[in-house]
C-alpha cells in the first residue's frame, strides 16, 4: 500500500519553512499531497489560484508532490485521497501544543490517520506567513523568506 500524505494548511503564501518539510518528507512518503484547506475563519490575503499556483512552481520537478485544495474536513480529504498521514511542521512548543491537540482530534474521528511532526529547521522557526503577509503589505522585501522560484510573482502581486 501506498504511503501517502497530507500536508494540509493555507499557505498563504508558502514559506522557505514550508518548502523545508515538504523536501524533508519526501523519503518518508511515497506521495505528498499539499492541501490548501477552505478555512470559514481566516481571510485570505492572496487568491487560492495564486497559492496553487505557486505552490505548483515550487514543487513541480517533484512528480510525487501533488497539490490540491478542499473544503471541509482534514480528515475526510484524507480518507478521499487513501492517506493515511497527516504531515504537520512544528517552529516551536506552542505549535506542537496545538498540533497535537488537532492530531488527537483527527485520531479518534480516523484510528488510522497518523500525524507526522517534522520540527523546522532552525533558520526557518521564526518564519511563518503571517510575517511575510505583513512584510509584503507594506512593501518590504519578503526575498529571505519564501521559495526563491516564486519571488518574483509574490513580490510582484498586487
Amino acid at each position: 500500500m501506498k504511503k501517502i500524505a497530507v500536508f494540509p494548511g493555507s499557505f498563504d503564501p508558502i514559506t522557505k519553512g514550508h518548502e523545508s518539510i515538504v523536501q524533508r518528507a519526501l523519503p518518508l512518503f511515497d506521495e505528498i499531497i499539499i492541501a490548501i484547506g477552505d478555512n470559514a475563519d481566516k481571510k485570505s490575503y492572496f487568491p487560492l489560484e495564486k497559492r496553487l499556483e505557486w505552490l505548483d512552481i515550487v514543487f513541480k520537478d517533484f512528480p510525487n508532490v501533488r497539490v490540491e485544495s478542499y473544503s471541509g474536513l482534514t480528515v475526510d480529504f484524507c480518507v478521499k485521497n487513501k492517506a493515511e498521514f497527516i504531515l504537520r511542521g512544528l517552529r516551536t512548543s506552542a505549535d506542537f501544543e496545538f498540533e497535537r491537540r488537532v492530531g488527537q482530534v483527527n485520531k479518534y474521528m480516523n484510528h488510522k490517520l497518523e500525524t507526522v511532526f517534522l520540527l523546522s529547521n532552525v533558520e526557518d522557526t521564526p518564519i511563518n506567513s503571517s510575517v511575510v503577509r505583513e512584510i509584503h503589505n507594506y512593501g518590504g522585501d519578503i526575498s529571505p523568506f519564501i521559495p526563491e522560484r516564486v519571488v518574483k510573482q509574490i513580490q510582484n502581486w498586487q
